[in-house]
């Protein structure tokens, strides 16, 4: 399987796209930094629902509300992540696809989206979902407690990701 991966990863390097982006010398800066302030208005929004939801921020408006003006942006910038990141991939094949850290980062993210979700969902049927019992509060304070984390791991590992040699 490895061979297989690594074969993969050479050819996509050798590929037409990947080597415009490999002799092109400002698309790497630029898809970096579109990809850093996608990472940061994710970081901000999820802060600010997440303190809500752990009961630090925010006491006057309701989850419904925070999560309906902070959310958006996280499924907005989660795209022009997808976007971003799969150009730097195909850049450089090996250096994510073959780095055990980068899968790290994607198992992360996939928790932390369903964790995001398990917050978000509630709310489209009934705002008021997790201001309705003291059992939801506790609830929704553990997905926030939950969720943090595990967008701080994220960004951890993608930055862990240049540190980790093949």
């Amino acid at each position: 399987m490895l061979r297989s991966l690594d074969a993969f990863c050479t050819h996509l390097s050798e590929t037409a796209v990947s080597q415009a982006i490999q002799t092109t010398d400002w698309v790497i800066p630029a898809v970096q930094t579109v990809h850093i302030i996608a990472v940061a208005t994710v970081m901000v929004s999820i802060l600010m629902v997440d303190l809500r939801l752990m009961g630090f921020a925010a006491h006057r408006q309701s989850i419904a509300a925070v999560a309906k003006r902070y959310l958006p942006p996280v499924w907005y910038a989660l795209p022009v992540l997808l976007v971003t990141g799969a150009t730097l991939i195909v850049a450089e094949p090996s250096r994510a696809l073959q780095n055990p850290v980068f899968f790290l980062k994607m198992s992360l993210l996939l928790l932390a989206a369903g964790v995001t979700l398990l917050c978000q969902l509630p709310l489209s049927k009934d705002a008021g979902y997790w201001d309705e019992s003291e059992s939801r509060r506790r609830r929704v304070r553990l997905i926030g407690f939950l969720s943090l984390p595990l967008w701080i791991g994220i960004l951890f590992a993608g930055r862990w990701i240049a540190y980790v040699q093949n």
